[in-house]
C-alpha cells in the first residue's frame, strides 16, 4: 500500500488552529455591574443604562477552540466623533467612576482564526443631571426708570442632563402652565446650550412679584433625584453695576504694594464679586477678599490685566478691567546699518550710517534715551542728528545718524536707557564703530556639516561667526513645516553659534538652519548655513520567533484514489528588523502514533529582505497535526544571515488593507485641515450620512477595514485631509502606486496622490487627481512615479460642497516597475483559497513558499 502526503506551503493571510475538535469564536456581552436597566431599543440594540459616578462592568462571555482572544473598543455617539484608539484585551470591561463622555457603543470582538470573528456591542448610556441655572433678563429697549416696573421679563432656567429634563415652573407653591393667563408664557427658545426653558412675564404685573422655582427631573431614572433653583422677583431687583478706586491704567514701581478696590454701585440681588488675571492666575501672595485686591511688593512679572466681575444672574455680569503696568526695562539692543540709499552694507566714510539702541520697558512710551560718544555726551549738529519713533525699526527705539561719515567720527558710542524719578536701573548699550568695524559672515566649521549621534543622546550644532561686532546666531528648522525646536519655539538664540541637543529622538533628525541675528550687530541681510543631523535607532529590537499558522484542519485540496492531499500553510515574523533575511526551511513530517519524523530542508532559491511587520498574531496553543492520511508537521524554522535594510517595502510586492490600528506606518499630516479614519461596516455609525460612502471595504466583509474622509459638519468647502506614508527608499527607477477608491455622493470633491521627494528637503508634486461623483463602487487605479530619491506617497482628500462627499481608500501596494497598461475590474474581488474568511485583522510579514512532500508508505 502506498500513502502519498502532498504539503502545499503558500501566501495565504489566515490563523493557525490547534489540535482538537475546532469551533469559530462566539461573543455574548452581559453586565456585571450598577446598571440601572439593560433593555433592547425599538431598532433591536442592546442600551446599558448607568448612572454617572457608578461602575462600568462589562464582561465578554466567549466560547470556541482554540479560546478566542477577546478585544474591546468604543465608538463615540456621532459619524463626527473619531474612533477610540485604545483597545482592552480582557475580558472584563471596568471603568470606575464613569463619566458623561464616556458614553457610547462598546464593542467585543472575539477571533481564534476559525471562521469569522465574532463582534457583538452594547450602547452604554449614561444617565445625569445637572444643577439648575436660573437667569433674570429685561427687554432691551428699555433703559429708564425703575427696573422692572410694567416692563417684560424673562426667567431662563438653563440645565445639562441625560436623558432631556422635564421642566416645572413654579410661583410660589402654584405651577404655572403654558398661557394660563395674559401675563405668563413659557416656552422652548432655539439656539442655546444644554436645555432651557423660559418663563415669560409679560408687561409686569404687582402679583408677578414673587419666588419663582424652576424643578428639573429625569423622571428618577437610575436613582437621580429632581433638582431646583429659587428666584425671588421684586420691585428692586436689578443687575449689577461697579466702579474701580483706580485709573483704569496703573502705572507702579517693583517692589511696591498694590491695593485695588471694586465698589458695587448696584445690583439686587447683592452681586458676588471675583478677581481674575490675564494671562495666567492670580500672582502669588495676592490677596482678593470681596471687592479688594492686594499685591505685595509687586514685581515685573506681576504686569497684566486684573478682571473685577460682579454677578447675581441678574441681566449680564458687569466687569471692569485694571491694566497694571509695572515699571521694567530689559533686553537692550544696538543695530548698526549702513547707508540705506546707497544700499550699502559696510561702513565706508562720506556715506552715511544710523546707531540705533532699543531696549524692551513697561510702560514703553515712558523710556528716555542718552547718547555718549567716548565718554561725553553726543552734542547735536548737522552731521550728527538723534531722532526717535524711527518707522523703521521697532516702536520707541532711539536712532543716533552720523551724515556724511568722517575719521573723526570713529570712536565708542554709549547708549543709556532710563526711567527719569523711577527706581529702575538705567540699562545701557556700547557700539565701537572704527575701520575694523565689518559686517558678519558665516560658515560651519570643517567637519560638522553633518552630525550623526545614536537616539537618547546630547547633539551640538555648531555654526561659526565672524566680523565686527559678532551678532548673535538664530536657529531654526529647514524641512519640517511649522515645525519647532526642542525649546518650543521655531527660533532659538545662542550667544556662541551652538544649539545644544539633549536626548535627541528620530523625530529631530533633519537639517537646521543657522542665520546671523540683526541686532546686536549690522542690520544687514542675515548670512545663512546649514547643518544636517542624523540620529540613529539606539539598539535593534528584540528578536522574536517566527509563527506558523495553517488555514483549516481539512485539506485545501484533495485526490483520494491517490491518498494525495494539499494544506495552505503561512508564517509571520515579528520585529522583522531585528532579524536575518530568509535562507531556507526545515519540515519535520512524522506519521501520527509513530515517533519517527522524516526532517528534509527546502533551500529559498531568493534571499528574502524582510520587510516590516505588525504585531504577531498569537501562536497556537499546541502543534497542528494534519489529518488523513496522518502526516504532522512537527517543526518549521528559518536560518539566519545578515540583517537586512530597514524600509525595504519597495523591494517586493505588498499591500496595505489598513486592518490593523496602525495602518501600516501611515500618519495624518499635521498641517492639514481634518484627518483620515480607519472603519469598516461593523464600526460605522448607524447615523451617518446616507448615499455617501462605502458600504464595506473592497473584499465586500463587514470586519473589512478601509480609510474614509467624513464630510459632515464641522468641515468646509476646500478643507483637506492628508494621509501620509513611511518614508521609502527608492532603489528603482520606476515604482507604480496601485490603490482602491471610492468616490460616491453628489457632493464630493477631490483625491489626490501626491509624491513627497526628501532628496534636497521636502517637495510635494501630484502624480494623479481625480473628482465628482464615480458612482457606489470601488474603482482601481495605477499611478506611475519615478522618484529621484527617497520618498513618501501622499492622499489627499478634499472635502466638496456639501455632506454628501465621503471618500474612500483601501488595498494600497507599492511596487517596482511600470504599472500595467490594462486596468483591472474596478468592482471584480479576488477571494483566496481556503473558505470565504475576511482578510487577516493583522497583516503580517508572509513567507511565500510552495514545496510538495512526497511520503511513501508500504
Amino acid at each position: 500500500m502506498e500513502v502519498t502526503c502532498l504539503l502545499l506551503l503558500a501566501l495565504i493571510p489566515f490563523h493557525c488552529r490547534g489540535q482538537g475538535v475546532y469551533a469559530p469564536a462566539q461573543a455574548q456581552i452581559v453586565h456585571a455591574g450598577q446598571a440601572c436597566v439593560v433593555k433592547e431599543d425599538n431598532i433591536s440594540e442592546r442600551v446599558y443604562t448607568i448612572r454617572e459616578g457608578d461602575t462600568l462592568v462589562l464582561q465578554c462571555l466567549v466560547t470556541g477552540h482554540p479560546r478566542p482572544q477577546v478585544r474591546w473598543t468604543k465608538t463615540a455617539g456621532s459619524a463626527s466623533d473619531k474612533f477610540q484608539e485604545t483597545s482592552v484585551f480582557n475580558e472584563t470591561l471596568r471603568i470606575e467612576r464613569i463619566a458623561r463622555t464616556q458614553g457610547g457603543r462598546y464593542y467585543c470582538k472575539a477571533e481564534n482564526g476559525v471562521g469569522v470573528p465574532a463582534i457583538k456591542s452594547i450602547r452604554v448610556d449614561v444617565q445625569y443631571l445637572d444643577e439648575p441655572v436660573l437667569t433674570v433678563h429685561q427687554t432691551v429697549s428699555d433703559v429708564r426708570g425703575n427696573f422692572y416696573q410694567e416692563k417684560t421679563v424673562f426667567l431662563r432656567c438653563t440645565v445639562n442632563s441625560n436623558p432631556p429634563a422635564r421642566f416645572i415652573w413654579k410661583r410660589g407653591s402654584d405651577t404655572l402652565s403654558h398661557n394660563q393667563d395674559n401675563g405668563v408664557d413659557i416656552y422652548e427658545p432655539l439656539y442655546t446650550q444644554g436645555e432651557t426653558k423660559v418663563l415669560k412675564l409679560k408687561n409686569l404685573r404687582p402679583q408677578d412679584y414673587a419666588s419663582y422655582t424652576c424643578q428639573v427631573s429625569v423622571r428618577n431614572v437610575c436613582g437621580v433625584p429632581d433638582k431646583a433653583v429659587t428666584f425671588r422677583l421684586t420691585n428692586t431687583t436689578a443687575p449689577p453695576a461697579l466702579k474701580l478706586s483706580v485709573n483704569e491704567t496703573l502705572v507702579v514701581n517693583p517692589g511696591e504694594n498694590v491695593t485695588v478696590q471694586c465698589l458695587l454701585t448696584g445690583g439686587d440681588p447683592l452681586p458676588q464679586l471675583q478677581w481674575s488675571h490675564g494671562p495666567g492666575p492670580l500672582p502669588l501672595g495676592a490677596l482678593a477678599q470681596g471687592g479688594t485686591l492686594s499685591i505685595p511688593s509687586v514685581q515685573a512679572r506681576d504686569s497684566g490685566y486684573y478682571n473685577c466681575t460682579a454677578t447675581n444672574n441678574v441681566g449680564n455680569p458687569a466687569k471692569k478691567t485694571v491694566n497694571l503696568l509695572v515699571r521694567s526695562m530689559k533686553n537692550a539692543t544696538f543695530q548698526i546699518t549702513p547707508d540705506v540709499i546707497k544700499e550699502s552694507e559696510n561702513i565706508q566714510l562720506g556715506q552715511d550710517l544710523k546707531l540705533s539702541c532699543h531696549v524692551d520697558a513697561v510702560p514703553q512710551e515712558k523710556v528716555t534715551y542718552q547718547w555718549f560718544k567716548n565718554g561725553k555726551p553726543a552734542r547735536m549738529s548737522k552731521r550728527l542728528l538723534v531722532t526717535r519713533n524711527d518707522p523703521e525699526l521697532p516702536a520707541v527705539t532711539s536712532s543716533l545718524e552720523l551724515i556724511d561719515l568722517h575719521f573723526s567720527d570713529y570712536g565708542t558710542y554709549l547708549c543709556v536707557a532710563s526711567f527719569p524719578g523711577a527706581p529702575v536701573p538705567d540699562l545701557s548699550v556700547e557700539v565701537n564703530i572704527s575701520s575694523e568695524t565689518v559686517p558678519p559672515t558665516i560658515s560651519v566649521p570643517k567637519g560638522r556639516a553633518v552630525v550623526t549621534v545614536r537616539e537618547g543622546s546630547p547633539a551640538e550644532l555648531q555654526c561659526e561667526v565672524r566680523g565686527k561686532p559678532r551678532p548673535p546666531v538664530l536657529w531654526s528648522r529647514v524641512d519640517k513645516e511649522a515645525a519647532l525646536l526642542p525649546s518650543g519655539l521655531p527660533l532659538e538664540e545662542t550667544p556662541d553659534g551652538k544649539l545644544r541637543l539633549e536626548h535627541v529622538s528620530r523625530q529631530l533628525s533633519g537639517t537646521y538652519r543657522c542665520q546671523t541675528a540683526r541686532y546686536n550687530g549690522f542690520n544687514v541681510r542675515p548670512r545663512e548655513a546649514q547643518v544636517q543631523l542624523n540620529v540613529q535607532c539606539e539598539s535593534h529590537p528584540k528578536a522574536y520567533s517566527p509563527e506558523f499558522y495553517f488555514d483549516t484542519p481539512n485539506p485545501t485540496r484533495s485526490h483520494k484514489l491517490s491518498k494525495n492531499y494539499s494544506y495552505v500553510l503561512q508564517w509571520t515574523q515579528r520585529e522583522p528588523d531585528a532579524v536575518d533575511p530568509l535562507l531556507n526551511y526545515r519540515l519535520s513530517v512524522r506519521q501520527l502514533n509513530q515517533h519517527n519524523a522524516v526532517v528534509k530542508a527546502i533551500p529559498v532559491r531568493r534571499v528574502e529582505n524582510l520587510l516590516r511587520g505588525r504585531p504577531p498574531l498569537q501562536p497556537p496553543h499546541m502543534v497542528p497535526e494534519l489529518g488523513a492520511p496522518h502526516c504532522a508537521v512537527s517543526s518549521f524554522v528559518t536560518e539566519p544571515d545578515s540583517l537586512s535594510p530597514p524600509h525595504s517595502w519597495p523591494n517586493a510586492d505588498n499591500t496595505c488593507h489598513f486592518e490593523d490600528e496602525k495602518i501600516c506606518g501611515y500618519t495624518q499630516d499635521l498641517t492639514d485641515n481634518f484627518d483620515w479614519t480607519r472603519q469598516n461596516a461593523l464600526t460605522q455609525n448607524p447615523k451617518r450620512s446616507p448615499n455617501t460612502g462605502p458600504p464595506t471595504d473592497i473584499s465586500g466583509t463587514p470586519e473589512g477595514y478601509y480609510m474614509f474622509i467624513e464630510t459632515s459638519r464641522p468641515r468646509e468647502l476646500g478643507d483637506r485631509a492628508r494621509l501620509v506614508s513611511p518614508l521609502y527608499n527608492a532603489s528603482a527607477k520606476f515604482y507604480c502606486v496601485s490603490f482602491f477608491y471610492h468616490m460616491y455622493g453628489k457632493h464630493i470633491g477631490s483625491l489626490n496622490l501626491l509624491v513627497r521627494s526628501r532628496n534636497k528637503g521636502p517637495l510635494d508634486t501630484h502624480a494623479w487627481s481625480l473628482s465628482g461623483n464615480k458612482g457606489n463602487v470601488w474603482q482601481q487605479a495605477h499611478v506611475p512615479i519615478n522618484p529621484s530619491g527617497p520618498f513618501q506617497i501622499i492622499f489627499e482628500g478634499v472635502r466638496g460642497s456639501g455632506y454628501l462627499g465621503d471618500i474612500a481608500i483601501d488595498d494600497v501596494t507599492l511596487k517596482k516597475g511600470e504599472c500595467p497598461r490594462k486596468q483591472m475590474d474596478p468592482n471584480k474581488v479576488v477571494v483566496m483559497p481556503g473558505s470565504g474568511a475576511p482578510r487577516q485583522p493583522h497583516p503580517q510579514l508572509w513567507g511565500p513558499v510552495a514545496v510538495f512532500l512526497l511520503a511513501l508508505q508500504r
